[in-house]
């Protein structure tokens, strides 16, 4: 990236979107763990100005300025598919797959900071120059700072559940984030979920089948997705499985 390239320039005529402005009242996290030491301190310094997108800030540590806009081609130095990952974690699936996929861009989105560490860690290890890490709040990456049509696939791989009943209007699956999706992805675009939690498998695919922007393509013989090629079992799945919990899967094409 030269100099004069500005990959986040400002709309200044942006407001929030109304989908935007419900998430911001209930969140779907609780950000917990911000600090870094030893060998994650160490990453974060080294490797940030490499790998961490300096968004433009709101109100909040994790906020997007509304005015603000992604320029993929000037924040990766081409144009390339862009896959983005909600939810990020350690960042085992992405870097493997930016690792497999040079040819295709990875944005990975979380708000914990150790994990965002461990991530770029992992991607300096593995060579993965391909990748780009933002630290900010999904609904409004989706809602404002990514351009409508800017994206090929969306991941959410294991998003928390919050098993608890009265949590539930935590949970990020919803129609109102289900818009937003829709608004980034291109036509013929793919988001790809995949969840441990049995009841909140059915909830998504409940909630994105009464989506019009979405067509469902989960034709397994349980009505879900056959398991994505392209997602790794990462530690926390074998998790899951171990404690009996059955994986499932499932793709929504943009219409």
């Amino acid at each position: 990236m030269t100099e004069h390239e500005n990959p986040f320039p400002q709309d200044a005529g942006a407001t929030p979107s109304a989908s935007v402005e419900r998430h911001r009242g209930v969140l779907s996290f609780v950000r917990r763990g911000t600090r870094l030491q030893g060998k994650q301190l160490a990453a974060w310094e080294r490797l940030s100005g490499r790998y961490l997108m300096d968004v433009p800030r709101g109100d909040g540590e994790t906020s997007v300025d509304p005015a603000a806009r992604l320029d993929a081609a000037a924040l990766f130095g081409r144009r390339a598919p862009l896959i983005v990952e909600i939810g990020a974690g350690l960042g085992d699936a992405v870097v493997a797959a930016a690792a497999a996929a040079p040819e295709t861009d990875f944005i990975a989105l979380d708000v914990y900071r150790p994990g965002l560490s461990d991530l770029m860690r992992k991607a300096d290890r593995a060579g993965a120059t391909n990748i780009r890490v933002i630290e900010a709040n999904a609904p409004e990456v989706f809602g404002t700072l990514l351009r409508p049509g800017s994206v090929d696939e969306v991941w959410m791989f294991f998003p928390d559940p919050w098993p608890k009943k009265r949590h539930h209007k935590r949970r990020l699956v919803s129609p109102s984030f289900a818009d937003l999706v829709a608004r980034v992805l291109r036509p013929g675009g793919r988001w790809r979920l995949a969840t441990d939690w049995e009841e909140y498998a059915e909830q998504m695919r409940e909630t994105l089948g009464g989506v019009a922007a979405f067509a469902p393509a989960n034709d397994g013989a349980d009505g879900f997705a056959p398991r994505f090629a392209g997602r790794i079992e990462t530690g926390f799945e074998r998790k899951g499985i171990a404690a009996g919990r059955i994986i499932r899967d499932l793709t929504y094409v943009r219409r």
